[in-house]
């Protein structure tokens, strides 16, 4: 008996190590793994030589601050991610002011043909920006706004999307809100900004992230409009990265895709908490 005791010791140390559940743990690590090394390589690379990187060098190398000066002053990198930094921050606002004006017209307002208006409004979800492109481009055009700050931001300040939500998130309120407000005498923008907003915090910040990353990774649409390289926004910006002192480099290419996405990033970690409540689907709602 005395002789077993240590052995029964060591097993349930053992076991009290080892997760019950081990073969999960082992499957999210490699799923990790899997979706976060391609992000692993590419700042590797970032750091590298041509000669490193052909070489499939995984230790990190010699030629950062090389890439760094190539990306941010030979090619203008942090002109490129100013001008999108300004577009995002104009167009998310733009669009969350819009949509929830939108929600509050769809909700707490009647007029003829309210429910054609957001049914048309629905449909326009379906519809993909690309298929929309040529007549955006000749009505932009048409109104002499080509190759200028207004053609990649005004044609975008409304968000169909944004109007579902926020038309969904106030039909979920109690009506009773909407009915104090009125025997105060408050009009309805005083509602919207004064009582609706508050309740809607979550929601504003949901939107706002899935609409600067939107506008953060915008390609199409600047490209064409867009030929003053002073204007141009970074994602079309990266291609030019392609080529540094007359040669195909990767470094600075993976060295300027890694800095342009941490704004979105930064921006997502900011506002996890509302962006994560904004989405839940609870008891409560």
């Amino acid at each position: 008996m005395q002789a077993s005791a240590p052995a029964f010791s060591f097993a349930g140390r053992l076991r009290r190590l080892i997760p019950r559940r081990w073969y999960i743990h082992l499957l999210l690590w490699i799923t990790c793994f899997i979706v976060g090394f391609p992000v692993l390589y590419a700042m590797l690379v970032s750091t590298q030589t041509n000669a490193e990187v052909t070489s499939f060098q995984f230790t990190p190398g010699t030629a950062l601050e090389f890439n760094f000066r190539a990306v941010m002053f030979e090619r203008n990198l942090g002109r490129f991610m100013l001008n999108s930094v300004l577009l995002a921050v104009v167009v998310t606002t733009g669009k969350t002011v819009l949509s929830l004006l939108a929600g509050l017209a769809f909700v707490y307002f009647r007029f003829p043909g309210k429910w054609l208006v957001f049914g048309f409004v629905l449909a326009t979800l379906m519809m993909p920006t690309e298929i929309l492109v040529i007549a955006l481009f000749r009505f932009v055009s048409s109104l002499g706004w080509g190759d200028t700050f207004w053609a990649i931001s005004v044609p975008f300040l409304a968000s169909a999307t944004g109007s579902f939500l926020f038309r969904q998130h106030f039909a979920n309120l109690p009506a009773e809100l909407s009915e104090a407000a009125q025997l105060d005498g408050a009009t309805p923008l005083q509602f919207l900004f004064r009582v609706l907003v508050p309740l809607s915090w979550n929601t504003v910040g949901a939107l706002a992230v899935i609409q600067f990353v939107y506008v953060w990774n915008m390609y199409l649409w600047p490209m064409l409009i867009i030929k003053n390289e002073a204007l141009q926004v970074v994602q079309v910006g990266l291609g030019s990265l392609r080529n540094v002192d007359a040669g195909l480099t990767y470094g600075p290419l993976m060295l300027a895709a890694v800095i342009a996405s941490l704004p979105p990033v930064i921006i997502f970690i900011l506002l996890q908490k509302p962006f994560m409540s904004g989405f839940a689907i609870t008891r409560d709602k």
